[in-house]
């Protein structure tokens, strides 16, 4: 059994293959450790974050409700709104129109209150001045008999 050089070539070849083989294992093998690792940390995560999800889910779903409640307490207070808006504008108009009335009674009131006024003032001012004259004339009366008095007296 000879062997030729071909062979020998072809020998050596696979030896120096399943070196590489070897030497590749090691790294595939500890490759193989990390990615085991990194599965179960994964799975770890996974069993951690679906409660946890859970949790926020319900949770927005809580405050999906809670907005919903506000939007319709936030309607009623517009709704009320409105209706004190339209209160007011009638208020308003209450309002205008008792302006108007009682300019309206004032000026009807005033022209006769100011003629009664007038004549008050007017009869007041010539009873006053009919006294001062009939004051004035008992003065004037008292005066002249003195002087008579005090003439004759001198006589």
């Amino acid at each position: 059994m000879r062997v030729s050089g071909g062979e020998i070539a072809w020998l050596i070849l696979a030896g120096a293959f399943l070196m590489l083989v070897l030497v590749l294992a090691v790294p595939i093998l500890r490759l193989r450790h990390t990615v085991d690792a990194t599965t179960r940390m994964i799975t770890e995560l996974n069993d951690r974050t679906t409660p946890l999800l859970t949790d926020v889910n319900t949770t927005v779903k809580n405050v999906n409700v809670a907005l919903e409640q506000v939007q319709t307490s936030l309607d009623g207070v517009n709704l009320q709104l409105a209706k004190v808006d339209t209160m007011t504008t009638h208020a308003q108009n209450v309002t205008a129109n008792v302006a108007n009335l009682a300019a309206v009674v004032s000026a009807a009131a005033a022209n006769p209150l100011v003629k009664v006024a007038a004549f008050g003032y007017g009869v007041r001012k010539a009873a006053a001045a009919r006294r001062h004259a009939e004051t004035e004339r008992e003065v004037r009366d008292t005066i002249k008999q003195q002087r008579r008095a005090a003439r004759r007296g001198n006589r």
